[in-house]
C-alpha cells in the first residue's frame, strides 16, 4: 500500500468516529424541538428509499419492467398485502415483462 492510503484510511475512521461521537458529547439535554425530532425520526426511511428504489428499477433488464414492478408492489402493498405476497407479485410482474412484452 502506498502511504497516503493509510492517512486516507485515518482520516475516513476519524470522521466517522467523531460523527457518532459528537451528538453524545454536545448534545446532553431532551430535543424538545418538534421539526428537529420529526426530521429524525424519518431520516431512516428516507435514507432506506433513497437506496431501495433506484435498485428496484436498474435490477432488471428493462426500466420499464422495473417501474412496472414498483407501481405494481406499491400498489398491492397499499391494499395490506403482506411482504411475501408483495415481493411475490413484483417478481412476476417482471418476469412476464422481459419474457413477453418487453424487449430491449
Amino acid at each position: 500500500m502506498r502511504g497516503n492510503t493509510w492517512i486516507y484510511i485515518a482520516v475516513m475512521g476519524a470522521v466517522c468516529y467523531l460523527i457518532r461521537v459528537l451528538p453524545l458529547t454536545l448534545i446532553r439535554k431532551k430535543i424538545t424541538n418538534t421539526f428537529i425530532n420529526s426530521f429524525l425520526y424519518y431520516v431512516p426511511y428516507v435514507t432506506l428509499a433513497v437506496m431501495t428504489f433506484p435498485a428496484i428499477i436498474h435490477a432488471t433488464n428493462s426500466v420499464w419492467s422495473g417501474a412496472a414492478a414498483l407501481i405494481l408492489g406499491l400498489i398491492v402493498a397499499y391494499f395490506g398485502f403482506d411482504l411475501f405476497k408483495t415481493a411475490v407479485s413484483c417478481c412476476l410482474i417482471v418476469f412476464v415483462l422481459e419474457l413477453f412484452i418487453v424487449k430491449v
